[in-house]
């Protein structure tokens, strides 16, 4: 690569880096995980460079890349394998104070999706896509985005209502 090519390249992963990780979290919902995606991700580009700079939008490319990525990682065996719990040395933290309630009950429902509605929901509402950025990021129509946009939605308001909620509407009906 060309020294001017590599500035390129430094500049934009510079300039996206942060907003990277957190798709990449949100769709992995594991730092570690984020980490090895970003990764995977960053090398790509690399190697691709010359070829997605020419590109239309290139941010659409990049984030094709990373959602790539984080699929292939899911299909791998090693995938699910979950190590231990909180490490000892985990300091507990007053989660009310910090909002980590909502945080984890969200992350929690999002993992709880299926790949495809996760992946989906993440970039329309987290990383802010249209609906046709997001199928194109995705290789889909739009069509199915709107499809798995709205089963992921539904799927993510029945996890976070709350139980009794549920329980009053239903008296309510008369049920």
């Amino acid at each position: 690569m060309r020294a001017d090519e590599e500035r390129e390249y430094t500049e934009y992963v510079a300039g996206r880096l942060s907003r990277l990780h957190r798709t990449a979290y949100m769709l992995c919902g594991d730092a570690h995980r984020a980490d090895d995606i970003v990764q995977a991700t960053l090398t790509a580009l690399y190697v691709q460079w010359r070829k997605v700079s020419a590109a239309h939008n290139v941010d659409a490319y990049v984030q094709s890349i990373l959602v790539r990525r984080y699929l292939d990682e899911r299909r791998l065996r090693w995938s699910r394998v979950r190590l231990g719990g909180v490490p000892a040395h985990a300091v507990p933290i007053d989660a009310a104070e910090h909002g980590i309630v909502e945080r984890d009950a969200l992350l929690t429902a999002l993992r709880a999706l299926p790949k495809g509605q996760r992946a989906v929901v993440v970039l329309r509402y987290f990383d802010d896509l249209t609906v046709e950025a997001t199928a194109e990021v995705l290789k889909c129509s739009v069509g199915n985005v709107k499809s798995q946009c709205s089963r992921g939605l539904a799927a993510l308001r029945a996890a976070l209502t709350p139980a009794e909620a549920g329980t009053a509407r239903g008296s309510r009906d008369g049920s």
